[in-house]
């Protein structure tokens, strides 16, 4: 039976499941650059750059291996410019079914099951084997749990691949590390640089490509150093254990000026496009363990980042759309401001996050959830908007992945399904994991008044705000035993600030951000 099979712009692995029992002989691989993948929202020039050079160098491995490959290029005169269109064009007589790999997000989904029922031939659909659970794995796990929490899967996730696990029980003890992974790093410790590859001939002539066609998109192209073959993304992954993994751990939620890589591993952006396995991550990282090369707190959070809560991210994602995108229990509603595309706010941490992330598309994860999220909470932004901006601007973002850390984790959209509380914070928190107050023209130790830091009195407002749901929260006990302690000046004083603020806000942005 002669065969198209098909790969999304995401499943650049030889190991993928629409690949397995591959015919050469009678089946084509069909790879496509279109449009309509790269504008479904307008997303960073560099993410662009990293997907298109990587499905280019992922085509000419498969011509390699003597594979029959059909790749459609972006610049191509019939190219229909959507994915089911080159899907559609090229389905010729010839071809009597169609096999894939399940896409990632849910809208593709749709449209393929929706173009399967146009068709004459069957389109099969095989599960994401990049992936280390199955979505009926999560299913039946989530059917015996009153709350979703990521611990209790991540323990299952643990059990299930044996890793750093001994005779059923944790190694050391533990199962989460995660309370020594809080230090600020000391003067003295050196950052290693990242892993860089020099642009070849297809990446230079893909950013001219990028330069072309979206040039009104966010962000900056160069300096282009992104690894773009599975090649790269090994290297990158042993770079990360032997020079980052040791200090991963103890400073994986420290922030430092002009530090935007850290001890961070920058390999989810390999993994969701299909460039690096997770296991062999995972497995890289306990072996190290096991090697005395790196501390247990260090190989258990790096892993717990993978098996814990990338698997169940995306568990999630799967089990509650498509309504899950329409989630804001705090029916917040203001837009986002100009900013988060600029950069240009007194608030020096926004500032610099937000210039990291247009320079790198990248930005660690206390970046993005306590200081980009945790603004985007305190101020009532419409979810709506932040989850567009986060889809847009990071190289590693794919829906399926930042909408459950940001309906759920950061703005606690989905009403405490995800995250047992919101994860609200004021300046203090920004101060004691980052050195961004120092140079701020704002004074953190300052709780109101023009000269204080935003985030406090904006952080007890958001408190007063929402206590109906709240007050009952466990979590937030402590929160709201201070608050019935402040007297009604602090309270007034709080209310006046944060008004004060939105106004400001809201005449820098010509739009409307009432308290």
């Amino acid at each position: 039976m002669k065969t198209l099979r098909f790969l999304y712009p995401d499943q650049l692995s030889n190991q993928i499941s629409s690949l397995r029992d591959l015919d050469p002989k009678k089946d084509i691989i069909l790879l496509c650059e279109t449009l309509d993948w790269f504008t479904t929202v307008k997303h960073h020039k560099k993410k662009i750059v990293f997907i298109l050079s990587s499905m280019r160098h992922f085509s000419e491995t498969l011509k390699q291996k003597k594979w029959p490959v059909i790749y459609v290029k972006l610049n191509e005169e019939d190219n229909t410019g959507t994915i089911i269109g080159e899907i559609k064009r090229h389905l010729t007589s010839k071809f009597e079914k169609i096999i894939t790999t399940e896409p990632s997000e849910h809208y593709s989904l749709i449209a393929l099951k929706n173009l399967q029922n146009r068709l004459g031939i069957p389109i099969e659909i095989r599960e994401d084997n990049r992936f280390l659970s199955t979505h009926q794995e999560f299913q039946e796990w989530s059917k015996s749990r009153k709350e979703l929490r990521m611990e209790f899967f991540y323990r299952k996730m643990r059990h299930k691949y044996n890793v750093l696990v001994k005779n059923g029980l944790p190694e050391g003890g533990q199962w989460n590390y995660d309370a020594q992974n809080r230090k600020f790093p000391k003067n003295t410790l050196t950052i290693p640089k990242p892993h860089r590859v020099k642009p070849d001939s297809i990446t230079e002539e893909v950013i001219s490509i990028v330069q072309k066609y979206f040039d009104d998109h966010f962000g900056e192209i160069e300096p282009f150093y992104h690894g773009v073959t599975d090649i790269h993304a090994k290297q990158a992954l042993v770079l990360f254990i032997q020079e980052r993994l040791q200090y991963f751990g103890d400073y994986q939620d420290a922030m430092l000026l002009n530090e935007p890589w850290m001890f961070h591993s920058h390999l989810s952006g390999y993994i969701n496009i299909g460039l690096l396995d997770p296991l062999e991550c995972i497995q890289a990282a306990e072996k190290a363990y096991y090697s005395n090369l790196v501390s247990l707190n260090a190989a258990e959070g790096f892993i717990r980042q993978i098996l814990g809560w990338r698997e169940y991210i995306r568990g999630i994602y799967w089990l509650k759309m498509p309504s899950y995108q329409n989630s804001n229990y705090l029916k917040a509603k203001k837009p986002l401001p100009d900013f988060y595309w600029s950069g240009d706010t007194k608030l020096n941490c926004l500032k610099q996050c937000v210039n990291e992330t247009k320079r790198n598309a990248y930005a660690h994860h206390i970046q993005r959830l306590m200081v980009l999220g945790n603004f985007a909470l305190l101020t009532g932004i419409d979810p709506q908007y932040v989850n567009e901006w986060y889809w847009i601007v990071y190289i590693d973002a794919y829906q399926w992945v930042e909408l459950p850390n940001v309906t759920g984790m950061i703005l606690y959209a989905d009403g405490g399904l995800l995250g047992s509380k919101p994860y609200a914070a004021s300046g203090a928190y920004i101060n004691k994991m980052s050195d961004y107050c120092k140079s701020c023209a704002y004074n953190v130790s300052e709780k109101n008044g023009k000269n204080a830091c935003p985030f406090n009195y904006l952080y007890w407002n958001f408190m007063i705000q929402h206590e109906d749901k709240f007050k009952k929260n466990p979590r937030l006990n402590m929160v709201y035993s201070q608050l019935k302690k402040m007297d009604i000046e602090r309270i007034e004083a709080i209310k006046k600030d944060t008004f004060e603020f939105l106004k400001e806000l809201s005449n820098r942005e010509n739009e409307p951000y009432e308290n």
